[in-house]
């Protein structure tokens, strides 16, 4: 069950990689149609109608965000053809729209449900006015077809109906699944409606105490795997505002940009948000105390493990390369770490910051800073005036506790600590008489890591399922025996590996897509 829950969480992160760069696309829009900036940016002149129509496209992911995560979702779930299973989710989630929209428009009086376009709770997919069910649809939808699909897309059929084998017989079976879940829907969905707008107001109320106490259950929980089910229904869902946060804030930024009222009254909602602060001024310190910490001799292989895991944490938000390092060596530090982010978040928060702040640097820039800088300059001063007070506070509480207690953070110990590269792969193969014919072959990073990484799992016979999130290799092996120590994995290039039982978790880095690609070739 957990297997099945941190693969279901991982495979949301699939769609969401993509928004940083649509986001980077909006955020230079709206800075490009600023008067301030941009003298010549006058209404109904051919420039903005120009830099208009780029703003309109870069829309695209967060209009359609639940038809990206029914499409999303089945590439890292389905177990063998993730494309077909792609195109077999895609009918489904139409399929399950399509009937919403006939039941309401013929039974909407019976309902109860006003079944006009523009009114609250409804929406068009595919062409048809439907509930807006947001990513839970697609969720749904999805997760039936991929399980469907990963049980009967091998089933064998009888000559006479072979036309049938594969994804078109997934669709067959899903088709009444998808009434089902229509039918189940139009009587659950406008009551759940009622309820998260009732929840809404409560959350918003919160304040100060429920951003930080939702700052934290998502640090907290990311050695689980399942902080991807906090952020993912506020974010993404209508947990806290419809369509989700990130949606309400991309609609509204040029609203936002041309208001000179304070942050938090234009978007309360981005107080839950503010996530980013952790990964970005946090995990600078946290490297700075590791390399400090460690030992005279080993300072130039820790600085070579840390700059890059850092620099991925700041730049784009992916802090597991960073915090993986010692997060199963030393689970204190990641407690002081969860407290000490959401601390910091909240205190930002009742200084005025709200807004998209939650990956890295770049979605800090694009999506924040430049576009907003014109009228909520002194806010964003303040925010990294704070952030900044809390690297430094980050560093000497780590630094202190690492000291105090000897925890064994990487440079600490006299385990050989290295990062894996080309030449030291040639040479370990060298100096290996077994894999001596290995030397002749000419292979990238990513294939030795992959290469590696099938010999440590002990073959591929050994492999039963592999999938991957944004930065972990997530593997099922037969017999936990025939699979490496981590000291073995962190010698070919991996940052940390977590064993349990039958499954571990290769924690690679935001190369790991191509390097699962890899192991997937290999093993064929």
């Amino acid at each position: 069950m957990r297997n099945t829950i941190q693969r279901f969480g991982a495979a949301m992160f699939v769609p969401v990689l993509l928004f940083p760069a649509a986001g980077i696309l909006l955020g230079l829009t709206v800075v490009l149609l600023d008067p301030h900036l941009f003298p010549f940016a006058v209404e109904g002149s051919t420039y903005v109608k120009i830099v208009g129509i780029f703003q309109k496209a870069s829309m695209v992911l967060f209009q359609n965000m639940p038809m990206l995560f029914a499409l999303g979702l089945p590439i890292a779930l389905a177990k063998k053809a993730s494309g077909r299973a792609v195109l077999a989710a895609f009918i489904s989630y139409l399929t399950f729209n399509y009937f919403i929209g006939g039941i309401i428009d013929v039974w909407s009086e019976q309902l109860g449900i006003n079944y006009q376009a523009g009114q609250t709770g409804l929406t068009e997919v595919g062409g048809v006015l439907t509930l807006d069910t947001s990513i839970v649809g697609s969720i749904m939808t999805a997760a039936f077809t991929v399980w469907m699909h990963n049980r009967f897309f091998d089933l064998r059929l009888p000559d006479w109906a072979n036309i049938f084998t594969g994804t078109p017989l997934i669709v067959i079976f899903c088709f009444p699944l998808m009434l089902i879940l229509a039918i189940l829907t139009v009587l659950v969905w406008p009551p759940i409606q009622s309820g998260i707008q009732s929840l809404q107001i409560i959350i918003l109320d919160s304040g100060a105490i429920g951003v930080w106490l939702f700052t934290f259950l998502e640090r907290i929980l990311i050695p689980t795997g399942l902080h991807h089910f906090v952020y993912g229904p506020v974010y993404f869902g209508p947990i806290v505002t419809d369509g989700g946060t990130v949606n309400y804030w991309i609609s509204h930024i040029s609203e936002f940009a041309n208001s000179d009222a304070p942050l938090t009254e234009l978007f309360p909602q981005g107080g839950f948000m503010l996530i980013g602060m952790g990964k970005v001024f946090g995990c600078s310190g946290i490297a700075m105390a590791i390399y400090a910490t460690a030992k005279p001799e080993n300072k130039k292989m820790v600085a070579g493990l840390l700059i890059g895991a850092t620099l991925t944490a700041v730049l784009t938000g992916i802090t597991e390369p960073i915090e993986f390092t010692f997060i199963f060596i030393a689970p204190m530090l990641f407690l002081v770490h969860a407290i000490l982010a959401a601390t910091m978040a909240t205190i930002m928060y009742l200084f005025g910051v709200s807004g998209n702040f939650y990956l890295g640097v770049v979605d800090f820039l694009f999506q924040n800073w430049l576009p907003l800088g014109a009228n909520h300059w002194v806010t964003y001063v303040i925010q990294i005036a704070i952030g900044l007070t809390f690297t430094v506070i980050y560093f000497y509480v780590f630094k202190f506790l690492i000291v105090k207690f000897n925890l064994m953070t990487p440079g600490r110990s006299d385990a050989k600590i290295k990062l894996f590269t080309k030449s030291d792969y040639q040479k370990s193969k060298r100096e290996d008489a077994h894999h001596a014919e290995s030397d002749t072959n000419e292979h990238d990073v990513v294939t030795q890591k992959a290469i590696a990484f099938l010999e440590g799992l002990g073959g591929k016979e050994n492999i039963k399922h592999i999938t991957n999130c944004a930065t972990r290799l997530r593997i099922q092996v037969d017999n936990p025996e025939l699979v490496e120590e981590t000291a073995y994995f962190q010698s070919h290039g991996a940052i940390n590996v977590v064993y349990k039982g039958q499954s571990l978790q290769i924690i690679v880095g935001l190369t790991v897509p191509q390097v699962r690609e890899e192991m997937n070739i290999l093993m064929k």
